[in-house]
């Protein structure tokens, strides 16, 4: 019995020592020690001098916390943003070199806080539904007390007791407070913004050893079903899959597919990995017993990997639903993200990625990253094509991913076909973008927000978002009777999801995703098969775009193709008259109709000029088929939005119909030697062969060749069947 007891009294001393000791948060003592006794790898000590330059400058000014006024990009907000990122690194490079000036950067800077904290009430900005302290929302105080809680943790004993006290009495205790049981709205739900404030009551709670605040972090508030749940003897609640509705662990559950796919989409989801993975590993290493990595079948690091497959040939992630264009796999957020994954797993995936990113974080997971870069200097992320399911159960739709080439030469096709994507997501079922290289062919416009740049708004959502970027005429979807999908209401669209019917990217030379919606419009059923087809007679592979639509009632339908190029040449007569708005809503109300036509045979094309590059697409058609040019920026009076071109093709009372395009880019241009390369697409024509309720044939033709695919409506097959 007296051998059980001193067992018993080691184990819960060893989980004393590793609980309260620091660093541990995500720095660890372990790894510090690590960082010290080898010779720093090339990209660790990048990163080290990258950091001291940073921090370095800030120690030799004085040191500024203002009392908060601006919005985003306003110096208040961008000062206080600025100060918890110093404190991140200095935090860092004190463990790292011991050099007390890093430690007494933080210390100073946290006593100024603690000072100002406690006088503040909320944001003087009445903009958000959640009002900050620091900063104008909630989610910017998260973000403070995310960064700030590993400053002061690799600080910790470097701080007089009594200062800590203080520190945590006046002001981590009572941010953590404001950031959860004052603003449940913000806390308790499933959102990226929740994710963050989790993370933040969740990491300060641990750096302070106060279970109360972790438990608080992983279930939610016990607003609802929490409370009921049993206690563990950590003094948590143990959690049962499906039954907490707020906290990390809901986080996990609700916001992710299997696949790693994120509700909301890649901008956001590259956004939210940040608080997912810190708090992730500081749990691994605070709770090991949760096995936090190893949570539906290692969820997490799958998840970061998903992201690299939402990228075109440039790391740029895929703009759908909410998403400001150019955020990339550069981003801080995926740094960190893809460092704490390698440790994690160890998976090359990683290393090759960080090769790309350049940077590593400064702790034992950056430290072991950069010596695996050292050692496969040239690994390369292989990005294939894939289908990333939706929803929680993986049930709710998917995004397909079409891919071909690689570098420079990478096509892709981004086809979506997921649930709403929350408040974030928009009216656009069977939505694609298109493109070659960077080089967006077809586009998503993306959000109408000027991120962080006060000039528009104070960086937040502009009106357009809503009136323009997130209704169906804004992307490469079809619009019925002028309306969006959903008659643009989110109440309606929320919990709806198209239908994945058929994926097969098993013959690198015709790539195929089908799926189908029946719901976005009352008796309207729409099915969509895009394919990715290489052949030899073209320089690129070639995008089939088919898509067939069945209805009981006669209906206007609109397909637009966003190619924001340059038009060169057409094969249709249009009449150009001064432009005019095309309507009053659902998005109409920003469009310019500058020229229009009608179809006299069954087919057109339109070339556009993009990037020195050349694009056609060819359509099939019906004789009296409207042809419309097109431009934003009606009715936009603070000119928020890009005047980019695109082009509608309508059909007026029809029921039962087909759209059938190619896509081919095939040619350049040079302004230095003014020379143009094939401006002239190969393809001369397509045709519908033969219809029926069970398959469609049709055929694509240049001047010497000529090729039959048959699509099959069930299964959404679609195969080359003779050349």
């Amino acid at each position: 019995m007296r051998n059980f007891s001193y067992i018993l009294g080691l184990v819960l001393c060893i989980c004393v020592t590793t609980f309260a000791q620091h660093p541990g948060l995500i720095l660890t003592k372990t790894g510090v020690m690590q960082i010290k006794s080898s010779q720093h790898p090339p990209l660790f000590a990048k990163s080290v001098k990258n950091a001291k330059s940073l921090v370095d400058a800030a120690i030799s000014q004085e040191i500024d916390v203002p009392v908060p006024k601006d919005m985003a990009g306003g110096y208040s907000h961008e000062k206080h943003k600025t100060n918890y990122k110093e404190m991140l690194y200095a935090g860092a490079l004190y463990q790292i070199t011991g050099e007390d000036k890093y430690a007494e950067f933080v210390r100073t800077m946290l006593l100024e806080y603690t000072r100002l904290f406690p006088t503040l009430g909320k944001h003087p900005a009445e903009k958000s539904y959640s009002r900050g302290k620091l900063f104008w929302q909630c989610l910017n105080d998260a973000n403070w007390l995310v960064y700030t809680s590993q400053a002061y943790d690799a600080v910790y004993d470097y701080i007089p007791e009594a200062e800590r006290d203080l520190m945590e009495q006046d002001l981590f205790r009572p941010y953590a407070d404001f950031v959860s049981t004052e603003n449940p709205q913000f806390f308790n739900r499933v959102h990226n913004h929740s994710t963050w404030g989790n993370a933040a009551v969740g990491m300060i709670g641990l750096v302070m050893n106060d279970k109360e605040l972790v438990n608080r972090a992983l279930y939610g508030l016990p607003l609802d079903k929490n409370a009921a749940l049993a206690k563990d003897n950590d003094g948590g609640f143990i959690y049962e899959a499906g039954k907490a509705k707020a906290g990390f662990f809901a986080q996990m559950d609700y916001a992710f597919s299997p696949d790693g796919y994120y509700t909301e989409g890649p901008y956001y989801q590259r956004y939210a990995m940040l608080p997912f993975m810190v708090f992730a590993q500081a749990l691994n290493n605070k709770r090991p017993n949760l096995k936090i990595f190893e949570y539906r079948n290692g969820l997490l690091p799958k998840a970061v990997k998903a992201l690299f497959y939402q990228t075109n040939a440039v790391g740029e992630f895929f703009p759908i639903n909410d998403a400001q264009k150019g955020m990339s796999i550069n981003a801080g957020s995926v740094i960190t993200a893809i460092n704490i994954a390698y440790g994690a797993t160890g998976d090359q995936a990683f290393v090759a990625a960080a090769s790309m990113q350049g940077e590593v974080l400064l702790d034992q997971n950056g430290f072991a990253l950069a010596q695996e870069v050292e050692k496969n200097p040239n690994q390369k992320f292989k990005k294939e094509s894939v289908e990333l399911t939706d929803g929680k159960d993986g049930t709710e739709g998917a995004l397909g991913i079409l891919r071909s080439g690689a570098g420079a030469d990478e096509m892709n096709v981004c086809y979506k076909y997921t649930g709403q994507g929350l408040g974030h997501g928009h009216f656009d079922k069977l939505s694609y973008s298109f493109y070659d290289g960077s080089t967006e062919v077809l586009q998503d416009y993306g959000a109408a927000r000027w991120v962080n740049i006060d000039q528009k708004a104070g960086g937040r959502y502009l009106p357009e978002n809503k009136t323009w970027s997130k209704q169906t005429i804004a992307h490469n979807a079809l619009v019925v009777d002028g309306k969006s999908h959903f008659g643009g209401k989110y109440d309606i669209a929320v919990d709806k999801y198209s239908t994945p019917v058929y994926f097969n990217v098993s013959n690198p030379n015709l790539q195929v995703a089908t799926a189908k919606e029946s719901i976005a419009y009352e008796g309207v059923d729409m099915q969509r098969t895009l394919a990715l087809w290489k052949d030899e007679e073209f320089e690129k592979p070639l995008l089939i775009d088919l898509m067939w639509i069945a209805s009981d009632k006669n209906h206007t339908y609109e397909l637009p193709f966003h190619h924001a190029g340059q038009i060169m040449d057409h094969s249709f007569e249009f009449e150009v008259n001064n432009p005019k708005v095309m309507g009053t809503a659902h998005g109409y109300q920003h469009v310019y109709q500058e020229a229009i036509g009608s179809l006299d045979k069954p087919m057109w094309q339109l070339g556009w000029y993009k990037d020195r590059k050349f694009y056609t697409i060819t359509s099939t058609g019906n004789i009296g088929d409207e042809i419309v040019l097109a431009r934003i920026g009606a009715n936009d009076p603070n000119f928020n939005l890009r005047k980019d071109p695109f082009v509608i093709q309508r059909k007026k009372e029809t029921s039962n119909t087909t759209f059938l395009s190619v896509v081919e880019s095939h040619g350049a241009y040079s302004p230095v030697n003014e020379i143009p390369i094939q401006p002239y697409a190969k393809i001369q024509s397509i045709e519908i062969v033969e219809e029926n309720n069970n398959e469609i044939t049709f055929k694509i033709s240049t001047k010497t060749k000529q090729w039959l695919f048959k699509a099959n409506k069930q299964t959404g097959n679609l195969s080359k069947i003779k050349q």
